[in-house]
């Protein structure tokens, strides 16, 4: 027997049997247990002795009537310095229990205890768990839940009852069988938002389109596989069924990079007629509109347009039918023209009834050398822009990215573990071969609400931040996990791993947060809360360059869109708060601001909210984006041009939308502004806008956002004045200091031993001497010399004079000019 107890046991036998016996009914009457429903009983000593007996049958371990009886007093003793007005909570007993045990010895029946307690406590939860099927087919049927309009993109159908009611069932088991329970609570309670917890996959993907045009589509055991295409016909129909399958096995958008300068040798090898390619392209954007996806949704696709050919693929030979042909993505402009012109025409035209396409999200690259002189394909881009919104632009004039981000993301060099890097690929795409396993939005109001000072802001910040990196680490765990058991067969074949994908962290709500903040009380209009917001998205950087440094993944920040959080979070916070500032006047539907916009209903000057957003958005390493929403179409495309223009060599802010109003009549089609009947024949019309980053007929909103939509204020693009004249430049990278690298004459390949290109590269350089130079295990080396990805050629010269390629293409290009 234990030390402890054979003191006891021997001393005090005969006082406790007394005690237990006859003195009980006294102690019964004195204490009052408060039970988890908050119901108040009767203490029953006899439910602890039970529960210790139990605990030894469990372990085995030799016991009698007496050590229990002994026990069970000892808890009774712990937990009196725990009582209020002589109560005492189930949850205090049951710790009093764990450390009885411990104390006296018993450590494997501790184990024991505890573990039966979390067996009891999962069989409490069972009614949370185990949903109602009744209740969760109803709501959705009889549209008594907003969650049915959660998403705009679902429509309601069977499909969508078969979406919804897996969905509730895989959100269970996130926060039941999954996460921890603080990560559970904390979402649970609306101090974060755990998206897409309705699907057990990863958030979003870039696909390599070089990849589908060298391997085919298929390489599933079982499963039908289909040659590298050899013909744009068929290019276009395995990118729909690509899509189509990669969204099966994705929460949110596909991506597609470079579309127009992949497909044109295609056009080129069989000398395709205009007519032909755009039937093609016809047949792919059809095919992406088809809601044949879970849910009756269309796949969520997302493709970037180079519009010139880019520089990291001018000297690349072109591929058709999974090969090289004899000539270079250089030599086809003509027909990278043709494919944009066919893809803006059919976009412009829209479908029979003059409905604009949802899919796929075009995202076009405005460089310096941008063209924007009248040709015919500039005035059908802005004309597409100024009709229906459609276009994102990326901004590579004034904002830190490259347009050969997207293709070579997935190959820099991770030297160091605290750099924040930029995700790429458009607001909803991503570049080849990256993307996010999973999203976490932080309830910045409430933080602001809560805290008492702006230090104990901080404080509750970096604790919602913990969990939400934490939570993030343990979905990637899972998804990880269930890609090697083959979950995923098509991501296994065509991704291989989640190394380059981002765990990401958004926020929602600045503009109220500044209102809730004790030390503030003023919105994002004002000097004082953008100071701040920039502060906070500062400190949040840090925080996840920390989390990279911890886990060893990349971690990103994103302006999260919030299409349904906006509204849930706010809905969570005015019923538990009700004095909390939100979005919307007293008695309205509330919700919050997106990210840290300025509020919806601020201004009619476009450059007004550019000036305060530029060195916001700018902070943000993920998906970010300012809406120029407009109440109706531009008078025509040179509008739209010059408006384009004007915020790229003004402005920062790495991607933007001109975002017209417009509407639909199933008669009369294509109607400019908002009409929710036809001005023609009376009917009732579609009215679309944007929602977070794509247009929906408003009447599919949830309550939250439709209420943003009658708040929100449109610019008036002829009463705006430009008050920022100059255009910002980046200062230039600094370049390596050659000379004191202590390199010899030579060529040096930088490579890693992961990346695909660097075996085409020693390709090139087959007939020529060269080092090769690990990237990865000379660090050092690679940082003096500031290479940033691989592959990296360098030449360094007799006198010292040192040139540098970076990728492929121009090591290439370096091969031939130098025969």
């Amino acid at each position: 027997m234990k030390p402890d107890i054979v003191f006891y046991y021997a001393i005090c036998y005969n006082w406790i049997r007394t005690l237990v016996r006859m003195g009980m009914k006294g102690v019964r009457n004195m204490i009052s247990v408060i039970k988890r429903d908050g119901e108040v009983a009767d203490f029953n000593l006899g439910k602890i002795t039970n529960a210790i007996k139990k605990a030894f049958k469990a372990t085995k371990n030799d016991y009698n009537q007496e050590i229990l009886e002994l026990l069970s007093l000892r808890v009774t003793a712990d937990f009196q310095s725990k009582m209020t007005d002589g109560k005492v909570s189930v949850e205090q007993i049951q710790d009093s229990v764990e450390h009885v045990l411990e104390q006296t010895g018993y450590t494997e029946v501790a184990k024991a205890y505890i573990l039966y307690r979390k067996q009891r406590e999962k069989i409490r939860n069972m009614k949370a768990t185990i949903l109602d099927y009744k209740d969760v087919v109803n709501s959705y049927v009889q549209v008594e839940d907003w969650r049915v309009k959660e998403n705009s993109t679902v429509t309601y159908s069977v499909g969508g009852l078969i979406l919804s009611n897996s969905g509730a069932v895989t959100a269970n088991y996130w926060l039941s069988e999954i996460y921890d329970h603080e990560i559970a609570e904390a979402h649970r309670e609306a101090d974060i938002h755990l998206h897409d917890l309705s699907m057990l996959t990863g958030y979003c993907a870039g696909w390599s389109l070089k990849q589908l045009l060298t391997e085919g589509l298929g390489g599933i055991p079982g499963k039908i596989t289909s040659s590298p295409a050899k013909h744009l016909s068929v290019l276009c129909n395995q990118m729909v069924n690509f899509l189509g399958i990669m969204q099966n096995e994705w929460a949110g958008a596909q991506a597609f990079s470079s579309f127009d300068t992949y497909l044109a040798p295609f056009v080129k090898v069989d000398n395709l007629s205009y007519d032909a390619v755009k039937k093609c392209i016809e047949s792919f954007i059809y095919g992406v509109n088809t809601p044949s996806r879970w849910g009756t949704q269309a796949p969520f696709s997302n493709i970037t347009l180079d519009w010139t050919v880019p520089e990291d693929m001018a000297e690349m030979n072109a591929i058709v039918g999974g090969k090289e042909v004899d000539f270079k993505y250089k030599d086809c402009k003509p027909e990278m023209d043709m494919i944009n012109k066919a893809f803006i025409e059919t976009m412009v035209e829209g479908d029979a009834n003059g409905r604009g396409f949802q899919y796929p999200i075009p995202t076009y690259s405005i460089t310096k050398d941008f063209d924007w002189s009248d040709t015919e394909n500039n005035r059908l881009l802005f004309e597409m822009t100024s009709k229906y919104g459609t276009p994102y632009f990326s901004n590579y004039i004034n904002s830190d990215m490259q347009p050969s981000d997207v293709r070579s993301m997935c190959c820099r060099l991770r030297l160091d573990l605290r750099e924040l890097r930029k995700k790429t690929g458009g607001f909803f795409g991503s570049g080849e071969s990256t993307g996010s396993v999973g999203v976490v939005t932080i309830n910045m109001p409430r933080i602001a609400y809560l805290a008492v000072n702006e230090e104990d802001f901080y404080r509750r910040l970096d604790h919602m931040m913990d969990i939400a990196a934490r939570s993030l680490r343990i979905k990637r765990e899972v998804i990880t996990k269930l890609l090697d058991n083959g979950l995923y067969p098509y991501t296994k074949q065509y991704l291989g791993t989640f190394a380059n994908h981002f765990s990401t962290i958004g926020l929602l709500g600045m503009n109220e947060a500044g209102l809730n903040a004790r030390w503030l009380r003023k919105d994002m209009t004002h000097e004082e809360t953008q100071t701040f917001t920039k502060d906070v998205l500062n400190h949040m950087r840090e925080r996840l360059a920390d989390y990279q440094e911890l886990y060893g993944d990349l971690y990103n920040l994103e302006a999260t869109p919030a299409e349904s959080t906006s509204y849930r979070l706010a809905k969570h916070d005015r019923k538990r708060y009700p004095d909390i500032i939100t979005a919307g006047e007293p008695g309205e539907t509330p919700y919050y601001t997106n990210s840290s916009h300025l509020p919806v209903g601020y201004t009619t000057d476009i450059f007004d909210a550019l000036d305060v957003q530029d060195e916001i958005q700018t902070l943000y390493t993920s998906g970010t984006v300012f809406h120029a929403f407009l109440g109706e179409k531009l008078p025509d495309w040179k509008s739209a041009s010059k408006l384009v223009r004007t915020i790229a060599e003004n402005y920062k802010l790495p991607y933007y939308t001109l975002s017209p109003t417009y509407s639909i009549c199933q008669d009369h089609g294509y109607l400019i502004g908002e009409h929710f009947t036809c001005p023609v024949c009376g009917r009732k019309a579609e009215v679309y806008s944007r929602i977070t980053g794509y247009y929906r007929p408003v009447q599919n909103w949830n309550e939250g956002k439709t209420q943003e939509y009658k708040d929100r204020k449109s610019y008036d693009i002829t009463r705006s004045v430009l008050k920022n004249g100059t255009t910002f430049v980046l200062e230039p990278e600094k370049s390596a200091d050659w000379a004191e690298s202590g390199a010899k004459e030579g060529i040096y390949l930088f490579t890693t031993k992961t990346c695909p290109n660097c075996r085409m590269a020693k390709e090139f350089l087959k007939d020529r001497e060269y080092e090769v130079v690990d990237a990865e295990e000379n660090p050092e080396l690679s940082d003096r010399f500031g290479i940033m990805q691989a592959p990296t050629l360098v030449q360094v010269g007799r006198d010292g004079e040192v040139k540098k390629y970076v990728n492929a293409s121009n090591i290439r290009r370096f091969v031939e000019e130098s025969r």
